[in-house]
């Protein structure tokens, strides 16, 4: 019993009590403030109106009808699902080996590469931007699929990096060493020693890559020309030119879509957690 006291010590004063109670309600209102914003968002997506505004007079499915049959829309949608998985693939491919790199070796300048390949996370991303157009339109890849997809795989990489290395702290060395000193080559021992332990943090990666690229309108502005127009940069120009509903519907597609990956993040993180204990 008094271990159990212990180890879960009751409050001994009414101070301790309030501020535990406080600081709970504080947690709350600020998750509210920041989802309330975006669940507003979703019955306006089933309502009868051509216009963005409440009190909603009447629910309709007219704008989700209106999202897939909308030529534009569809065409921009195709090209989201072109670009991002091909750029989750390079980037997660990319990170996955400069994380594997950076965790085993010790070099001068180690802190500076680093800092390097993380760069796209901190640097504004109309700099980015700006920087991807300068680029690339001299060698005449400006309004391409190539010039967009290696754009998007620079701004997700480092979110591969970092889960990676995250995972790799814990990653016993020795395993790596014995497959080695039995004959394995260093391909063999990364594909089948390697890469099945850090796999939770590899995938976790390719999700931060995918929801960046998916959700990146900045960048596509600069590079994408009227035939690689994303879902983004469709609704950036359905907000500048035109507030419809049909925004509203897309919008909540994509609210449910970031909350599974945000479950299946969740998932990975505990199943490696339980691998582990």
């Amino acid at each position: 019993m008094n271990r159990f006291l212990h180890t879960f010590p009751p409050y001994t004063s009414l101070v301790e009590r309030a501020w535990y109670y406080l600081l709970r309600g504080l947690c709350a209102l600020v998750l509210l403030y920041l989802v309330l914003p975006i669940l507003a968002i979703v019955p306006l997506s089933f309502s009868d109106s051509s216009f963005l505004a409440y009190p909603i007079t009447g629910f309709s499915l007219r704008w989700y009808q209106n999202l897939f049959e909308a030529e534009e829309w569809m065409r921009a949608a195709k090209n989201s699902f072109i670009v991002a998985p091909a750029a989750t693939l390079i980037a997660t491919v990319l990170g996955t080996l400069a994380a594997a790199g950076l965790s085993q070796a010790e070099f001068r300048g180690k802190a500076l590469l680093m800092a390097v390949l993380i760069s796209p996370m901190v640097v504004p991303v109309i700099v980015v931007g700006v920087g991807m157009y300068l680029f690339f339109a001299p060698l005449g890849l400006s309004d391409s699929y190539t010039a967009l997809i290696l754009a998007h795989a620079a701004l997700g990489a480092p979110f591969v990096v970092t889960t990676v290395l995250a995972t790799l702290q814990g990653f016993n060395h020795n395993l790596t060493r014995a497959s080695l000193s039995l004959g394995a080559g260093r391909f063999t021992t990364f594909r089948r020693i390697t890469l099945p332990l850090i796999a939770p943090g590899v995938v976790s990666g390719a999700l931060f890559a995918f929801a960046t690229s998916f959700d990146e309108v900045v960048v596509t502005l600069f590079l994408a020309g009227a035939g690689q127009v994303t879902l983004p940069r469709q609704m950036f120009t359905g907000i500048r030119e035109n507030i419809s509903p049909t925004i509203a519907a897309l919008a909540t597609i994509l609210i449910i879509f970031s909350t599974s990956l945000l479950l299946v993040l969740e998932w990975l993180r505990g199943r490696a957690a339980k691998r582990s204990a």
